[in-house]
């Protein structure tokens, strides 16, 4: 595995990390019910990770913006 993919891994956890915890306070804020919060915002963020997952991996192939070294 390149250190280009380990990036785009260890980026999508770290911020799932803190999306996963900002839902489920959210939810909880809003429906006040612990439960549906911790499923609701673990749900939500696994969906969510692997979406940012690919659209990280995406714009790693756009040359768009990037500068040669």
């Amino acid at each position: 595995m390149g250190d280009r993919i380990r990036r785009s891994l260890a980026k999508t956890m770290s911020w799932r990390v803190i999306a996963t915890f900002m839902t489920m306070v959210g939810f909880y804020l809003i429906t006040g019910d612990f439960a549906l919060s911790i499923s609701s915002g673990l749900g939500l963020n696994i969906l969510k990770g692997i979406a940012y997952y690919g659209h990280e991996r995406l714009w790693e192939r756009i040359r768009w913006g990037k500068h040669k070294h």
